[in-house]
């Protein structure tokens, strides 16, 4: 017997624009895109966070919206999830964009996760106030630094995202330290049981443990920049962020022409970077194309940048020619994996 349409379940609308090329795409406003976080697969995966909490026996629970990007605002106890990681059609987007999808896969979502709700449970339970928080992780409100540098060998800090992000300022440590500790089956203890940083594990544990069976202080559920009233279109979101990606890769391509030149000639008559580097021009290119296989032309413009930023910088060698050539060949295999190899449509940068 068919079924009446009166009894045939629900289904979603369908999104038009997942059939639109990107170029198209790129032409939509976030408020056009139509996304709910409400009901859907992504909800669900982001509910994880909630069973980890309650394995930990804590009550409180971050609320969750979809924005541009990940973030936790300050006074705010929940968590902004970015748009692509909604659907599909978007991450693929993102992916061609960006070149890789920020918590795209499970294990790498719940690592964001863990994070940002430790910024959460910072502020529901204005944890950075306590005089003991302030002496372990330092004084919250410290100004966030444009950049920092990384101890890589200090035991201070936590590992947890990469990039030694706790040491970037006290509430990243904070939000670090909280993900290692609420990771399920986290051995912390052992793992951290020599390092300075265990203190700090210590104190979220004995923190978690007084605040987890009590209500928050702070109880808004405001949502800060939601997609659904965000007017702005995709191609304006990936201008400004490709635009700030471009500032960094500069600056780390700076940094490796620092590691490999020097600041001052070491000797009278020392050769300069830029001049070294473009009279081996062919050696170099032949030596980067056949050990990273990446197309002759992307090794030319990475080979062009470390010339005028050589140039600019006014560099010179360290020690020999001879020992310039392998050096300069470690610069240009960095600059490839900073750079990469990307197509985009056209954003008129």
């Amino acid at each position: 017997m068919p079924v009446s349409s009166s009894s045939r379940p629900s289904r979603r609308p369908s999104l038009a624009w997942t059939r639109l090329s990107d170029e198209e795409l790129l032409n939509l406003r976030f408020c056009d895109l139509k996304l709910k976080l409400a009901g859907s697969p992504l909800e669900r995966r982001l509910n994880r966070i909630n069973g980890e909490l309650d394995r930990r026996g804590i009550r409180f629970r971050p609320h969750m919206w979809l924005a541009e990007e990940w973030f936790s605002p300050d006074g705010v106890p929940g968590i902004a999830v970015p748009f692509y990681l909604a659907h599909p059609r978007l991450q693929r987007l993102e992916r061609r964009m960006m070149k890789e999808v920020e918590g795209g896969n499970s294990n790498w979502l719940m690592r964001i996760l863990r994070h940002e709700a430790g910024h959460a449970i910072d502020t529901a339970y204005r944890l950075r106030r306590r005089a003991r928080w302030r002496e372990v992780f330092g004084p919250a409100s410290l100004p966030y630094p444009q950049r920092y540098r990384a101890r890589t060998r200090s035991r201070r800090y936590v590992q947890h995202l990469g990039d030694w992000y706790a040491q970037s300022h006290p509430t990243e440590d904070f939000a670090e330290t909280f993900a290692v500790w609420l990771k399920p089956n986290s051995d912390w203890r052992r793992t951290y049981a020599n390092w300075p940083a265990w203190e700090k594990l210590s104190f979220v544990d004995e923190t978690m443990r007084e605040v987890a069976e009590k209500t928050a202080p702070v109880r808004t559920r405001v949502q800060i920049e939601p997609l659904r009233e965000n007017h702005r279109t995709l191609a304006e979101h990936y201008r400004e962020r490709l635009a700030r990606q471009h500032s960094w890769r500069s600056e780390a391509a700076d940094n490796l022409l620092l590691r490999v030149f020097a600041r001052r000639p070491s000797r009278r008559g020392a050769i300069r970077a830029a001049q070294f580097l473009r009279g081996s021009r062919r050696s170099l290119l032949a030596a980067l194309e056949r050990d990273t296989g990446v197309e002759i032309y992307t090794l030319r413009q990475l080979l062009r940048i470390a010339i005028d930023r050589a140039d600019y910088l006014d560099l010179y060698l360290r020690g020999s020619r001879r020992m310039a050539g392998p050096h300069a060949r470690w610069l240009l295999g960095g600059l490839v994996r900073i750079f990469g190899e990307r197509e985009r449509p056209q954003l008129n940068l």
